[in-house]
């Protein structure tokens, strides 16, 4: 094959998302068809699969960027990508297992566009519900038949601790006004990173990967996660709500100490020592949220991310490079890291 019909080959992020869903969603549907029936409600409604009332409809269920990337990891060290199923539905149950507990913890009331779970079936369900997937996704391994399943078991753990101590590092931030930069990347290394790397090694695992490759696609996937945080970070600032399904300012107005806001907070100008003042007055309303989010831009706080975000996808896709993968699944593992930090919502 040449290299023009090689390159023809390679699709587009927005493809690869679709071709992952396709492979996925049937998992993921048949996992949740096992839940009691209430929680199966709560678990249907969060994934967009049906209305409050329990109505078939199709609403937005989240871009599920985590499984595409355990798919691609599968072919690029020569594996079947649909063989590599349990692993990706494993990942898509924990990352929506964190999101049903993060809407409760940190009181948001929209998600995707409509009211979160817990503000139409209440906090206990929701809480349930994730108990319920993080259970499912365990299940998931260790009866997918893979000779590697308790292997696989193990690393989902380790990266659900991870992302377990990050998100009570994210809560504890919102009672400081001293944390720094490094450590809020380290939180987000458990809180995001942890996942997403997972994701590629469970991929990698399934696919067959040894050792070598399987921390390879591991290290790619945390240098990802890392930089689509600060893109989320930024979204949670100026993300239009039309695209991200969230209120403006959102992240603002509960007194994130997100990667931009911490950056600017310590960058030791006029706009953080004002942006450090004003958030000691949180929570922020109105037209203190329109100031805060103007001098977290002042201080440098958008610029830093946007440029460690782009200096961590070029060190991601370089690491690819640097393991012996299979050229196409690797070109289209560095198209979906790039769709993931450079996006919109």
């Amino acid at each position: 094959m040449t290299r023009e019909v090689e390159q023809e080959a390679v699709r587009a992020g927005d493809e690869l998302l679709r071709w992952s869903r396709a492979i996925v969603d049937p998992v993921l549907r048949n996992a949740v068809g096992r839940f009691p029936r209430a929680l199966e409600d709560v678990a249907q409604y969060h994934f967009g699969w049906c209305d409050e009332d329990g109505a078939p409809r199709v609403a937005p269920g989240g871009k599920a960027i985590r499984p595409a990337f355990a798919l691609l990891a599968a072919e690029a060290v020569g594996g079947d990508a649909a063989a590599a199923a349990p692993a990706a539905a494993a990942v898509e149950l924990v990352h929506n297992f964190s999101l049903l507990h993060d809407d409760v913890m940190d009181g948001d009331a929209t998600r995707r566009h409509r009211p979160t779970a817990w503000t139409v079936f209440g906090t206990n369900a929701a809480i349930l519900t994730g108990d319920a997937l993080l259970i499912a996704a365990s299940d998931m391994l260790s009866s997918s038949g893979h000779p590697g399943a308790l292997d696989a078991v193990r690393l989902l753990g380790a990266g659900m601790l991870e992302l377990l101590e990050g998100q009570s590092a994210d809560l504890a931030f919102e009672r400081r006004d001293d944390v720094t930069p490094a450590e809020c990347l380290a939180m987000v290394e458990g809180k995001t990173a942890a996942l997403l790397g997972a994701a590629c090694a469970l991929g990698g695992l399934f696919g067959g990967a040894d050792t070598h490759h399987r921390t390879a696609l591991r290290e790619f996937g945390r240098l990802v996660g890392i930089a689509f945080q600060h893109v989320d970070d930024m979204l949670g600032i100026w993300g239009d709500p039309a695209v991200t399904g969230k209120p403006v300012h959102a992240d603002l107005r509960a007194g994130k100490k997100s990667l931009p806001v911490v950056a600017a907070l310590n960058s030791a100008t006029t706009a953080g020592d004002e942006l450090a003042a004003l958030y000691r007055r949180r929570p922020l309303s109105g037209d203190e949220l329109v100031r805060a989010a103007d001098l977290v831009e002042a201080a440098g706080g958008r610029e830093w991310s946007r440029t460690q975000a782009d200096a961590l996808l070029e060190r991601a896709v370089e690491r690819l490079h640097s393991a012996a993968l299979n050229p196409r699944a690797l070109t289209e593992l560095a198209v979906l890291a790039r769709l993931a930090t450079r996006r919109d919502h």
